[in-house]
């Protein structure tokens, strides 16, 4: 029988508090997997064991089948080169299976890890410094920094779902190195924008010199505006989500089922801020303006009395507020749509008939400041 060994293949660092903390990821890690794998790790550069020293263990437990993924959140130049480069030459030297999974990568469960570190900021923050509202707060996303702008743009992906699942009035992405910006002229930006508050979260797996480099230049800002509060979020570290993440590219190189490519659906999975999406019935909402062509609203403006030279949307809201009070219902987020039954991507479940009795949730950040709201003349 085919003996499986995973492999975690880390970057290094030359800080042992960060080698000591993926050391005891590596150790949890065995309890998200099947009973009887056999599991080991090892380092790219500048720490020990190196990725060999764990792949030779897991030879001498007698593994035939190495099941390897890189510990890292992004795929860029390490995961996409250096690792593999190591793995297939061992593999070639030593006549072993290994396969190689994917990064840690956008996922839902990484972001719901993200948010509960900002969360706890944003909780501690409350408690010792008094309440602000999330629109009054500017959350700073830093990432690490590639030279790959596959990696640095999911860095900005992820911020944003952070951003619109938590609410917070304004979001800035920031980088520790390589790429733009750096952590000081984007905090420098962040503090112009008149905001209260403003979290400053990496979103790092561990701790190392460059997790000091975004708090030190948070702490030198910091100290340019007294009048803003900075607030330093937690990495993610071994938060059980990304440990479920970890095993999830492990045991998936296994599987018969090919990982999803819209993983982030919100019909599909829980989705920070729209959790109660998932499954939602499927139905369109577009019947309203069916065939309306110029007629639509935003579509002339020479006889719209909300605009003047162009569409600001205002039209849209005044459209929505009267549709609400013709059909009785006031888009209540707890809508009546069933969601018992399974969501499949393909949308394949029985389409019904679209009537004037139908709701769907209310976007959870309607009445954001910079939103929809924000084209009304007249606040209310």
């Amino acid at each position: 029988m085919t003996k499986i060994g995973v492999m975690i293949c880390g970057h290094g660092s030359r800080s042992q508090s960060a080698v000591d903390e993926f050391s005891v990821l590596a150790r949890k890690l065995p309890a998200y997997l099947p009973q009887g794998w056999e599991m080991d790790y090892g380092y790219l550069e500048f720490a020990n064991p190196v990725i060999r020293d764990g792949l030779d263990r897991l030879r001498n437990k007698g593994c035939d089948r190495i099941l390897a993924v890189p510990g890292m959140l992004f795929a860029a130049m390490h995961s996409k080169n250096d690792i593999p480069t190591v793995l297939n030459t061992y593999a070639a030297t030593h006549g072993i299976e290994v396969s190689y999974g994917r990064e840690l990568g956008v996922d839902p469960k990484m972001i719901a890890a993200a948010g509960a570190r900002v969360q706890e900021a944003v909780e501690h923050a409350n408690a010792d410094l008094g309440e602000v509202a999330l629109h009054e707060t500017c959350l700073v996303v830093i990432g690490r920094g590639a030279s790959d702008p596959d990696a640095n743009g999911n860095v900005a992906k992820v911020a944003r779902m952070l951003q619109e699942g938590m609410g917070f009035g304004w979001l800035e992405v920031g980088y520790s190195g390589v790429t733009f910006p750096l952590v000081e002229p984007c905090l420098t930006h962040a503090a112009k924008l008149g905001y209260k508050r403003i979290i400053v979260f990496p979103y790092f797996l561990f701790t190392g010199i460059l997790i000091d480099r975004i708090y030190g230049f948070t702490d030198q800002v910091a100290a340019q505006n007294p009048d803003i509060q900075f607030v330093k979020a937690g990495y993610l570290n071994d938060h059980p989500k990304v440990l479920e993440t970890f095993a999830e590219r492990v045991t998936e190189q296994v599987g018969e089922v090919v990982p999803p490519t819209c993983g982030t659906c919100k019909y599909r999975t829980q989705v920070l801020g729209f959790e109660a999406e998932v499954g939602a019935v499927q139905e369109s909402h577009h019947h309203h303006v069916e065939g309306q062509g110029a007629s639509a609203p935003g579509s002339n403006v020479a006889d719209c009395a909300l605009c003047d030279t162009f569409c600001t949307g205002e039209c849209r809201l005044e459209a929505e507020d009267h549709h609400s009070h013709d059909h009785g219902h006031s888009h209540s987020h707890s809508h009546g749509h069933d969601h018992s039954h399974d969501h499949s991507h393909a949308h394949g479940h029985d389409h019904h008939h679209h009537d004037n009795d139908h709701s769907h949730p209310e976007y959870p950040h309607a009445d954001h400041p910079h939103g929809p709201e924000s084209a009304r003349k007249h606040r209310r």
